[in-house]
């Protein structure tokens, strides 16, 4: 398994993926893409993430699931 770090751009609702990096350690893949976000104008519409996964297929399977909103206590509104 392996540490891959993707630019996400979203074009009318879907999302854009694509791998700018592959690393074996955390520490590597985690140095890689706070450069990369560092590097990004703010205005640029790209997110960079990190996802551990099997393979580059399996990567982008769990980078484009949509995830549900967390429910918020009445305490944290």
């Amino acid at each position: 398994m392996a540490y891959f770090v993707y630019q996400i751009s979203e074009h009318v609702g879907q999302k854009r993926l694509e791998c700018i990096g592959q690393h074996e350690k955390f520490r590597d893949a985690k140095i890689s893409a706070r450069q990369k976000r560092g590097k990004l104008p703010t205005d640029s519409g790209f997110t960079i993430k990190m996802v551990f996964a099997d393979n580059q297929e399996q990567a982008e399977a769990l980078l484009s699931r949509k995830r549900e909103a967390p429910i918020l206590k009445e305490w944290e509104k």
